[in-house]
């Protein structure tokens, strides 16, 4: 079983290849609660050195990766020009955006123009730059390089211990068999919000990686059991499949404590593009006063739907920092921009379980 110490994640160089495979056994029975953690100055101070402990060995593993990266390039060199590689690079993504494009264009039957046709339909170049941003929403959107899966468990208020024993035992168990290849993020309970819900996130290699995955814990032998047992515990089972957002890759596993809180929102149909855009502008000033776990759009499921999870060493740490946030410039012109995409927004206080990696 592999540890979730910083100093062992560090030196493991995160999301290079395949990710560790990492978790921890269960390490108590009791559900854990808002109750487990201390409100104390100290608490804060060491999740602070945690945080900052973490994200300078980030920076130093990134830095290892670039220079492993040139020292293979170098040879490469000798042989062939990098600005005619790029060139060509890009004249094939041009190629094939505007061939599919031209497809997409292709199928779609000619209206005739007039006011009345670009008011309903939109303007013909509107449709052809509607055509594009299609042809290439995932790879603008999306890292490309894995799929998330989030997981809401609706329990029974008389079964929470049983589950917790059942899934403590169960998800790390799958997360560590090597011929899974599927990386536990995390799981929590929600201590605000829909009570008695556990969320968890998985992350898989693309959906190749997603359909192998789940033949292989389908197919244990000890699956029929775990899903007998489940079934008896739980209200309802509710799954997305998401990708991350391009400029916002998930932290690998960390142990800084404290609180998380998943923000979840329902985007009015078509301004995923324009969310992007904006968040991707606003999250700089966002991230210097705040501990970001991930942000991902979900593309089968619940559609429209954004999820942001974030991590604070307790509640009152969380009203300052977001509080500090309005400071710092471009945080209030990405809200002003993006809540009139919004349809509905949901806040969610989460408690990690002993087993998270990402605690």
């Amino acid at each position: 079983m592999l540890s979730r110490s910083v100093t062992r994640l560090a030196s493991a160089a995160p999301r290079s290849g395949v990710r560790a495979l990492s978790s921890t056994a269960l390490q108590q029975s009791a559900t854990p609660s808002m109750g487990d953690i201390s409100p104390s100055r100290t608490t804060v101070d060491e999740f602070n050195r945690k945080q900052q402990q973490f994200r300078e060995q980030l920076i130093k593993a990134q830095k290892e990766r670039e220079a492993r990266a040139l020292a293979r390039q170098e040879p490469a060199a000798s042989t062939s020009s990098p600005a005619t590689g790029k060139t060509q690079a890009a004249s094939q993504t041009a190629n094939e955006t505007t061939g599919t494009a031209a497809q997409s264009k292709e199928h779609q039957p000619e209206r005739k123009s007039g006011a009345l046709t670009n008011l309903i339909y939109g303007t013909k170049e509107g449709r052809e730059m509607d055509a594009q941003i299609e042809a290439s929403f995932s790879q603008v959107l999306a890292r490309g390089k894995y799929v998330h899966s989030i997981v809401f468990h609706e329990v029974k208020p008389d079964k929470v211990d049983e589950y917790v024993e059942l899934v403590g035992q169960w998800y790390p168990k799958m997360a560590n068999l090597p011929e899974n290849k599927v990386h536990l993020v995390g799981s929590w309970r929600t201590e605000v919000g829909d009570c008695d819900t556990f969320v968890h996130i998985w992350e898989y290699q693309k959906y190749e990686g997603y359909h192998d995955s789940r033949h292989n814990i389908t197919h244990h032998p000890e699956f029929a059991d775990f899903d007998r047992k489940l079934a008896k515990l739980i209200k309802s089972k509710k799954i997305s499949l998401m990708q991350e957002f391009s400029f916002w890759p998930t932290t690998p596993p960390r142990q800084l404590g404290g609180v998380f809180e998943l923000r979840s929102y329902t985007l009015h149909p078509g301004n995923l593009l324009e969310w992007e855009t904006h968040w991707r502008r606003g999250l700089k000033a966002r991230r210097e006063v705040m501990e970001g776990v991930g942000a991902w759009f979900v593309q089968i499921g619940e559609l429209n739907t954004v999820h942001h999870l974030w991590q604070f060493a307790n509640l009152e740490e969380r009203r300052a920092r977001r509080e500090q946030s309005w400071s710092v410039e471009g945080w209030s012109d990405t809200v002003h921009k993006t809540v009139p995409l919004i349809q509905e927004m949901k806040s969610r206080v989460l408690i990690p379980m002993p087993w998270s990696p990402v605690a």
